[in-house]
């Protein structure tokens, strides 16, 4: 079946970009024979409109032109239809390859594989190997792992509102957010959608981790100006503690919390399976520290101990 309509597809495109002037859906019938098996003039009519649609997702620029009897009429241009040089170097080429990894585990995989296709076919220079094949399988990912992503996405795309339930870290429900979405950007791992809160009057940014259920769309324009640089990262490594004057102590259970490891000032092995480390402290660290569950316990200071033990109350009764 995929293989009949892969071939049906290349026909209609050949019969479009072959002519000098509009087919009408009779011509084309006539002239391709998976639509001449069609059993009826209906089910001719949907397979039809199903392969236009189709070929113009595929980036086929199709025109529809009403004929001087008044009959529709379908045509491909050639020269509406043929890329222009491609001027990518290595470097270039290299930023979209792993762009589109980004859509590894997203439903636009499809899309990006092809897009890709298509610079290569039409120049792209291939993206060098910065591994030798020692290390060849190093490979630089970027994961998708939150249904939230695409639809903020294409509302970041779009200009569009959106509402969505966030459950904040030391919150045991959910709240409804109404946000003008601006931006999505990869941290430590982790997703982050940056944008207008309109209940609270301000910038905001948001865990695409902490989004239950289905992000939906609402219409209307922004109401505030979307600025020309939204500094998301500076944000989440503010709150981290990435830019921390002060320290904390913590234990971690041995082989476990490499992130924390990579962060400390200072690492001393305690014995029976715990070290103590020193760490950056700032603003948001009780909300990293309660994500290592059981391996971790604040030692000092008190109020980022406080922290952690009501987050982690708060989970247990959500």
């Amino acid at each position: 079946m995929a293989i009949a309509k892969a071939e049906r597809l290349m026909n209609l495109a050949l019969c479009l970009l072959g002519t000098r002037r509009p087919l009408s859906k009779r011509e084309l019938r006539g002239s391709i024979e998976a639509y001449l098996e069609a059993g009826s003039d209906d089910s001719f009519n949907r397979m039809f409109e199903r392969d236009k649609d189709d070929l113009r997702e595929l980036g086929l620029v199709i025109e529809t032109v009403e004929a001087l009897d008044g009959e529709t009429g379908y045509l491909a241009r050639r020269d509406s239809n043929r890329l222009p040089p491609i001027q990518l170097d290595a470097e270039e080429a290299a930023a979209l390859g792993l762009a589109a990894k980004v859509w590894q585990q997203a439903r636009l995989a499809g899309a990006a594989s092809g897009a890709l296709q298509k610079l290569r076919a039409a120049g792209m220079p291939e993206a060098e190997d910065a591994y030798d094949d020692r290390y060849s399988a190093l490979e630089p990912r970027i994961p998708v792992h939150e249904t939230a992503f695409e639809p903020l996405m294409l509302a970041c795309r779009d200009r569009r509102p959106v509402v969505f339930e966030y459950r904040k870290a030391n919150s045991a429900r959910p709240e409804t957010r109404h946000v003008e979405p601006w931006t999505l950007e990869c941290w430590r791992g982790h997703w982050y959608l940056a944008g207008w809160d309109r209940e609270r009057g301000a910038e905001r940014v948001f865990r695409l981790s902490r989004i239950t259920g289905r992000v939906r769309s609402r219409a209307g324009a922004f109401t505030a100006p979307v600025p020309d640089v939204s500094t998301v990262r500076e944000t989440v490594e503010r709150w981290a503690g990435e830019t921390a004057t002060r320290s904390a102590l913590i234990r971690l259970r041995a082989d476990c919390g490499y992130p924390l490891r990579a962060r400390a000032v200072s690492v001393r092995a305690l014995g029976d399976g715990w070290d103590e480390l020193e760490i950056p402290y700032g603003h948001g660290l009780d909300a990293w520290l309660v994500e290592f569950g059981p391996d971790v316990v604040v030692v000092e200071p008190a109020d980022l101990r406080a922290d952690v033990v009501d987050r982690l109350r708060a989970v247990a009764k959500g």
